[in-house]
């Protein structure tokens, strides 16, 4: 069943172009599948029943997690029985009788602007590093890039004389990402003061780089923008995701189409885009809650 589970992954890699985190996450989902089913006796996939993938499922409940994690490991299953009956070397796909776990949508976590004025206010000296991260959050946040594609953003994808960046996404898409007056103002700072500190004559095309030079990990970022968050005295929890919450929410809030987020977010289905409406009309009424007399 290894090799079954490295050929699909390699089809995943190689014909469909999928992201090393999206390989990685369906590579962990699925391994946990086969050793399930390696307790069980299980080493063929003409032996896999839906009563098996229904038993996988209850033990992964058993330890307690969510039904949307569930749903997402049961999507993995789905994808990777669909190839190997397409491939094959199953007779039947034994989830096509299984039905998703049900799953609460979660509204996305933003900030509100006033704690998004103070995140990017937060790295106030004159290091560099100082620069690097107000032009990492200021960038994050007037285009809403993934952390993934923030930390891979090369010198080339730069295009501040017209006011865009080139992000490359999910499956390697591009999109052209307009960038904003602040960010371009602090980006160019950056360039100007902290990169070359940073670079160590090193040569990296990374546009942002850690203490040796290097282009930084998105572990990195994360590590930047929790600590950021603290000096900002921001309560809540933060990832780097929160910000492109908030920058798809707020534009949504001051009057943009949702075509147009869409876009700005690389979404490939805008159904995807539209969990943003639902956090706008959530807003709307607790506004109406607080300030109608009646509400």
């Amino acid at each position: 069943m290894d090799n079954y589970l490295d050929h699909y992954l390699n089809y995943l890699a190689v014909e469909r172009g999928l992201a090393k985190n999206t390989l990685e996450a369906y590579g962990r989902d699925l391994a946990r599948y086969l050793e399930f089913l390696a307790t069980e006796g299980i080493d063929a996939p003409a032996a896999i029943k839906p009563a098996a993938v229904l038993r996988f499922l209850g033990h992964l409940k058993s330890q307690d997690l969510s039904p949307r994690s569930r749903a997402r490991s049961l999507a993995a299953l789905r994808t990777f029985h669909k190839f190997l009956v397409r491939e094959k070397l199953s007779p039947e796909n034994p989830t096509d009788q299984v039905m998703s776990p049900k799953s609460l949508t979660t509204l996305p976590r933003t900030l509100s602007p006033t704690d998004v004025d103070s995140l990017l206010a937060s790295p106030a000296g004159e290091t560099s590093l100082d620069w690097r991260d107000r032009a990492m959050l200021e960038i994050l946040y007037a285009t809403g890039l993934r952390v993934s594609e923030l930390v891979t953003l090369k010198l080339s994808d730069l295009q501040m004389d017209v006011g865009y960046l080139t992000a490359f996404g999910k499956r390697s898409k591009q999109r052209i990402v307009p960038l904003g007056e602040a960010a371009i103002a602090v980006l160019r700072d950056y360039l100007l003061h902290g990169r070359p500190l940073l670079e160590k004559q090193r040569g990296s095309h990374y546009v942002f780089l850690n203490r040796s030079g290097d282009g930084l990990t998105r572990q990195g970022f994360w590590k930047i923008i929790k600590r950021r968050a603290l000096e900002a005295g921001i309560r809540q929890s933060i990832t780097p995701h929160t910000m492109r919450h908030s920058f798809a929410t707020h534009l949504l809030e001051n009057g943009a189409d949702l075509r147009s987020v869409q876009a700005m977010l690389g979404h490939a289905d805008i159904s995807t885009t539209q969990i943003y409406t639902h956090v706008t009309r959530e807003r709307l009424r607790q506004i109406h809650a607080l300030h109608h007399p009646r509400g």
